[in-house]
């Protein structure tokens, strides 16, 4: 028989489900920065709430922090994840780069019936999760990933790491320390925000103009620049060195794609780019500014990894509707 709310326990019940509920966002957050996938983030999240409702009640009731206990779960699975996906990237046409991901403010208010039900409106977009962090995070060990994730973003600490990985916590320790190694040699110290904005409009004007001296003049000479087609779509299949030879490669693109429309947006927390044609996105570029110049470009083509951005897309489109109808009715 059905509990209804009148009924003895019915609001514990309902306090425990929202209790449950409520970690999503937070497990959402945490697999894409453990996998660089949203899409797999979300099977990841889907996952371990199966697992709890699997349990007997008498079970769930028994685990003194449900939070603690779907975050331990969530990370394990991403850990058994992160080791298949160093064989399935192995196989990956090209160069394989982080799923990107729009800002939720440009996207997820104005949805129709006025809820962000998509996952990417849960991650939070703070420097964990820009491109150049997330890319420095695949050049890593499974559980040296999960054991940094864990402690320098989520705070956790190294005797609950530990248990996680499956690790003593000296082990966990010397894994996040490896790690965090690896981001500060990779790492200049990153323009202020506003000069990155600045640095990639200039960048887009340029593109746009076919104005290859303006570009060169944005690029470091050593730059590189990264696509990713997934073999879906045309992209070169190695990474691109020099500042000239990725000018010369963008004035080629504009000079083909003459109905080609750019369009600021934040690309994971970051100034960066989108392309679209006929209003479809076809390619997001995320930047790596250093001082006044361009270090590095990721060209995400993969349609795949574009859904958020078709979603984005369309709400953009409702909200420029909104704002004509309400300058016509004035």
């Amino acid at each position: 028989m059905m509990t209804t709310p009148s009924e003895p326990g019915a609001g514990r019940l309902d306090q425990g489900l929202s209790e449950i509920m409520s970690e999503r966002r937070q497990l959402i957050n945490l697999a894409y920065r453990l996998l660089g996938s949203l899409a797999e983030a979300e099977d990841v999240v889907q996952e371990t709430y199966a697992r709890w409702y699997a349990m007997t009640r008498q079970q769930q009731e028994a685990i003194e922090s449900p939070g603690a206990w779907l975050t331990t779960v969530a990370s394990r699975i991403c850990l058994d994840l992160l080791g298949s996906a160093r064989v399935r990237r192995e196989r990956y046409v090209g160069e394989w780069i982080p799923e990107p991901l729009p800002d939720r403010t440009e996207w997820s208010e104005g949805r129709p019936g006025g809820s962000a039900v998509d996952p990417a409106a849960r991650v939070t977009l703070d420097e964990s999760v820009n491109m150049a962090f997330l890319v420095v995070l695949e050049s890593m060990a499974p559980a040296e990933r999960v054991a940094f994730i864990l402690h320098d973003v989520f705070r956790y600490s190294f005797a609950e790491v530990a248990e996680i990985v499956g690790r003593t916590p000296a082990a966990c320790r010397q894994l996040a320390w490896l790690a965090r190694r690896r981001v500060h040699a990779s790492q200049a110290p990153a323009a202020p925000t506003a000069q990155q904005a600045g640095i990639v409009r200039d960048f887009k004007r340029a593109w746009e103009d076919k104005d290859i001296d303006a570009l060169i003049g944005l690029l470091d000479p050593d730059a590189t620049g990264t696509a990713d087609g997934g073999g879906l779509v045309n992209a070169m299949l190695r990474p691109m060195e020099g500042g000239e030879r990725i000018a010369r490669a963008f004035v080629t693109v504009a000079g083909l794609a003459a109905d080609l429309t750019i369009l600021e947006r934040t690309v994971n927390g970051r100034p960066g780019l989108v392309a679209q044609q006929g209003g479809v996105t076809v390619v997001v570029l995320a930047f790596d500014v250093a001082g006044e110049r361009i270090r590095r470009i990721w060209s995400v083509l993969n349609p795949e990894k574009l859904r958020p951005w078709t979603t984005a897309r369309l709400v953009l489109d409702q909200r420029t509707r909104s704002r004509t109808r309400k300058g016509s009715d004035r």
